[in-house]
């Protein structure tokens, strides 16, 4: 049997469709179950909301990047604004725009997953075959210090100099040109994305995928999903055409991803009890920003491949961090630095000579931090989603800790002057001035925060009451659907979540399939 990509503008007239399994999302969940289902023999149908794009289309072209291959053509914000959400929206989701930075989930979030949460059979014995498979077949690789390009050495040279761990990232790349423009999507099928190895391969084993296709409603019948109802979208406008696509299957299985996953149950009037859309975790990050004498120019060269979690427990009721360092691509960069007129078009123009540092905050796993929500705006398959994060002292405290840290290091490494994220940058000239942090304000929308990674809101656990779906990704209560992407995280992981959504897909591809 063989399978075929479809596209908003080949469905020309309203469609109804059976098979065995409809995968409703293309990232690092419905790509790795797309697959499994398919080398089962099963009859796969997968729905993905943005467009269809290869290697042609990725032309290294940031405002059509981010308004075309990003969740609300990059704009995808908390409701009060105060935190930036990036999110893939094309076929192969986030893998097919990231950073490329693969972590196995550590230990210790697994563990607490099973002591707080009530998750059963999940732990790192239990997921370590499903990552070797990964590992080998999208060639996650430790990236070499050797060839790290500036941006990132400044960072392993400051923890260096400072006795803080270190350590070198592996990336999913084979024949990588180092490009440093990952997050625009790779033009020369380095990354080994969903969208050239895994949905390929299960195309291939008659998947068929429609593209440019909005999964908006599950109809439900005693307490089994009987078909999840689609609109079409012009691939040139991303507007609705008129034309519905309806999909009837045994088993639907909802790969979202945080936000869209929850979205999407609520809209068919799916609330776990309540549970839906709560627990969402964003890895609030904070940006600290340098200038070198030298030339950093990190805009070119492979953009995250040094991190550390020195700081990633700092102890009961602290937030810690992951240190890594972003590309400073010019419209990112743009978005990211803060400052008005003069001073904010002279931090553009010593762009090539910036060094950016990103603290990646783990929530999730402290008493009372119960993250964010995702809701609807109104009623109805049209309504937009609503993203509360309440920030208050806890993060405030860790965010101007971080910041300080961050600067450290970049002195450490030999920055000459070291900026902070807030409305009005706090601007230091040497670690004499850390103190300055501290008597900066610290609320939302005076300092910038960032989300890359966005966990929960579909949470699994051991019990109906305090979690949507069960130690096998089913939803409580329906008994032919599951949720398979990194919505049912019951924390945060302190890590990019990539590696964790695709081994956890893997493992989990065996419950969904056992279920047709």
């Amino acid at each position: 049997m063989s399978g075929r990509i479809r596209t908003g503008d080949e469905l020309t007239e309203d469609q109804t469709l059976a098979c065995d399994v409809c995968v409703v999302g293309s990232g690092a969940g419905g790509g790795v179950l797309g697959l499994e289902l398919a080398k089962r023999g099963l009859d796969v149908v997968m729905l993905e909301e943005g467009g269809y794009h290869t290697r042609r289309d990725f032309d290294l072209n940031e405002a059509k990047a981010y308004s075309t291959f990003y969740q609300e053509a990059g704009n995808r914000a908390t409701d009060d604004l105060s935190i930036g959400i990036f999110q893939g929206r094309t076929v192969g989701g986030g893998t097919a725009i990231n950073w490329c930075a693969c972590f196995r989930t550590p230990p210790e979030i697994l563990e607490r997953w099973r002591d707080t949460h009530g998750v059963k059979g999940l732990d790192a014995a239990t997921l370590a075959p499903h990552w070797d498979w990964l590992e080998e077949r999208l060639n996650i690789r430790e990236w070499p210090i050797e060839q790290s390009n500036r941006n990132n050495r400044i960072l392993w040279e400051g923890l260096g100099a400072l006795g803080y761990s270190r350590g070198t990232v592996k990336r999913n790349v084979r024949s990588c040109a180092s490009l440093g423009a990952c997050g625009l999507g790779c033009p020369t099928n380095a990354k080994q994305s969903m969208l050239v190895t895994l949905i390929p391969e299960a195309v291939e084993k008659g998947m068929r995928l429609f593209a440019n296709v909005s999964a908006r409603r599950l109809e439900t019948q005693g307490g089994r999903v009987v078909a999840v109802h689609a609109e079409v979208l012009n691939p040139g406008t991303d507007r609705p055409t008129g034309k519905r696509l309806t999909v009837k299957a045994k088993v639907t299985a909802v790969c979202g991803g945080a936000i869209n996953s929850p979205g999407l149950l609520l809209r068919s009037g799916l609330t776990g009890r309540g549970r839906v859309g709560k627990r969402l975790f964003l890895h609030p990050v904070v940006v600290s920003n340098a200038h070198f004498r030298e030339p950093v120019e990190a805009y070119t060269g492979a953009p995250l491949t040094v991190y550390s979690r020195q700081f990633i427990d700092r102890g009961q009721g602290r937030l810690g961090w992951l240190l890594e360092v972003p590309p400073l691509l010019p419209i990112l960069s743009s978005l990211a630095l803060t400052g008005l007129g003069p001073a904010h078009q002279d931090q553009m123009a010593r762009l090539p000579y910036a060094n950016a540092l990103i603290s990646i905050c783990l929530d999730g796993v402290h008493p009372g931090d119960e993250g964010g929500t995702v809701a609807l705006r109104g009623e109805g398959e049209y309504t937009r989603f609503k993203v509360n994060y309440p920030l208050n002292d806890f993060h405030w405290e860790a965010f101007r800790e971080a910041l300080k840290v961050s600067a450290r290091i970049q002195f450490a490494a030999g920055a000459e002057q070291v900026s902070s994220p807030h409305s009005r940058p706090v601007v230091m000239r040497s670690e004499k001035d850390l103190g300055l942090l501290d008597d900066a304000p610290y609320g939302p929308l005076q300092l910038s925060v960032l989300s890359a990674h966005q966990m929960g809101g579909c949470s699994m656990g051991g019990s109906p009451e305090t979690s949507v779906v069960d130690s096998t990704l089913r939803y409580w209560d329906a008994d032919n659907l599951f949720v398979v992407d990194g919505s049912v995280f019951p924390t945060a992981l302190g890590v990019n979540p990539m590696e964790s959504i695709l081994g956890i897909a893997h493992w989990g591809s065996q419950h969904v399939a056992a279920a047709v």
